[in-house]
């Protein structure tokens, strides 16, 4: 029972339990709250901390939900006899405007009021809440009436409409609504076939995966359109990022590689939509981003892989160098030793950055400009420091090692510097194959070259579609729909994510 402020008993012995017994439970209670929030902060830390203290982050995201549940629950505790305690105003934003709505009266039970008199309405007050509609499953029944004629025994009747797979049940939004779920939130076909047994379907793995490989057959020539644009790019940033391969020949997985493209002009107001393509290869052969880039013209960011090295060699392509691949080796030096020369190195990167965080968002030309004047002479001071510190520490030591990964990428370090498309590291592309690492650890592996091949096929595709706010589920249930009544191959583009989005308006 909540005690009444108002009507406190004059028993002097009773308010003293009753304070004591407030008093404990605050203190319990404060006591709780300071323990997990110091469980946040060691979380926290881990995220930062040694390489060989982090915490995965999909294991720190999952640490910090159930503790800051703890910790809300906590705060929310409180003894009746407590008064309730003013609720401030909750600070977000408000929901989406593309979102249905549906309004709900809650009215008075007469227009009298108390007095006799009659009321009238001055206003209203109006809150909102957000609902979740579960997800549904239906059978559309295509029926197509027949008719005869009398005269001369014709039978005539529509002909049966186009199906995405042929003789197969799924329409394409339920084909979209699988290609999101394994390749966008990561949830592998058998858990699929769970999901959907819940729902009173029974739908075998093998079956889901067939709807995969056939719905992959009418994307593989808008990926293929896709890449083209993006190769056709004056600046690429491109990385690579191991996945395994089962191998039945040997009994166990391989692993196979996506190699990935991104363009995301953005930073420097570029004309171009951002965009990402991922090319399957079974190897990391310096071949494979020769063949991959083999019409590409202009700079290409790239960390240290010697593979996109040759492509140089015609003149037609510049390597611009990763800052950030350079600060992480004395970011490990300076966190493991302390090491001065280390900690000076992060320091002086640290205002490259700096600089760049003011003219991001600035045209290319601005940039050039800023970078010339401020940053040019903090790259020119710092290769001068870089081999005089060279000649100081030990010849085999990481620091010496570090230093001479720098110094060996020197020029294409400092291509940034002439060139306002180009960025100080390689973060656009980086970002764009989080995806697949997280994918990764749910689909344990691909189970074929061929799965590598469709997990770049619908990968590019989704990750395209969020880099320009699209939602994937409406994105690749209308490009189906489309592909399978007949749209012209030589008007692909129309159906690249941000032409799309021109005439749809379906935001993430």
């Amino acid at each position: 029972m909540r005690l009444d402020l108002e009507n406190l008993p004059t028993d002097t012995a009773l308010l003293h339990q009753l304070v004591r017994e407030m008093a404990g439970f605050v203190g319990e209670r404060d006591g709780e709250i300071e323990r997990l929030k110091a469980i946040i902060k060691q979380l926290q830390r881990a995220q930062f901390g040694r390489r060989s203290e982090r915490l995965d982050a999909d294991q720190l995201a999952l640490a910090l939900e159930d503790v800051e549940t703890d910790l809300a629950a906590a705060e929310a505790r409180r003894p009746d006899i407590l008064p309730a305690p003013a609720r401030a105003q909750p600070k977000r934003k408000s929901l989406p405007d593309h979102l249905p709505r549906e309004d709900r009266l809650i009215d008075i039970a007469s227009p009298v009021c108390a007095c006799g008199g009659a009321l009238h309405s001055i206003g209203e007050s109006v809150s909102e809440m957000l609902d979740w509609v579960p997800a549904q499953m239906r059978v559309i029944r295509i029926v197509r009436p027949k008719y005869a004629c009398r005269a001369c025994a014709t039978v005539v009747q529509a002909p049966a409409p186009e199906r995405p797979i042929d003789g197969g049940l799924a329409t394409p939004a339920l084909l979209a609504q699988v290609l999101v779920s394994k390749y966008c939130d990561h949830t592998p076909l058998y858990r699929q076939s769970k999901i959907f047994a819940r729902h009173g379907v029974d739908l075998e793995r093998s079956t889901l995966a067939g709807w995969v490989g056939g719905a992959c057959w009418w994307l593989q020539a808008l990926h293929d359109r896709l890449a083209e644009n993006l190769f056709a790019s004056g600046h690429l940033f491109a990385d690579d990022t191991p996945i395994p391969v089962l191998d039945p020949g040997r009994g166990r997985t391989k692993t196979g590689r996506l190699w990935a493209y991104t363009r995301d002009d953005r930073p420097w107001g570029g004309p171009e939509p951002p965009g990402t393509v991922y090319v399957y290869a079974p190897d990391r052969k310096g071949e494979r981003p020769a063949a991959h880039l083999g019409r590409f013209k202009g700079v290409l960011q790239v960390d240290g892989y010697a593979g996109f090295e040759p492509l140089t060699a015609s003149g037609d392509v510049k390597l611009a160098a990763c800052w950030a691949h350079t600060r992480r080796k004395f970011y490990e030096i300076a966190e493991s030793t302390k090491a001065p020369v280390a900690v000076e190195a992060l320091r002086r990167i640290g205002e490259l950055y700096a600089i760049e965080a003011q003219v991001r968002g600035q045209s290319a030309a601005l940039r050039r400009a800023a970078r010339q004047e401020s940053s040019r002479p903090l790259v020119d001071a710092l290769h001068a420091w870089f081999e005089r510190q060279l000649t100081r520490v030990p010849p085999r030591g990481a620091l010496a090692e570090a230093i001479r990964y720098a110094l060996g990428r020197w020029d294409a370090l400092s291509l940034f510097l002439p060139d306002g498309r180009s960025d100080l590291d390689n973060n656009p592309v980086e970002r764009a194959i989080r995806p697949i690492a997280l994918g990764r650890k749910n689909h344990l592996f691909a189970g074929s070259d061929g799965g590598g091949d469709r997990w770049a096929v619908v990968g590019s595709l989704i990750e395209t579609a969020k880099m320009n706010g699209v939602e994937p589920f409406a994105y690749l249930r209308d490009v189906l729909e489309r592909m399978v009544d007949g749209h012209p191959v030589n008007r692909l583009d129309e159906l690249l994510p941000w032409a799309w989005k021109s005439g749809n308006h379906v935001n993430t």
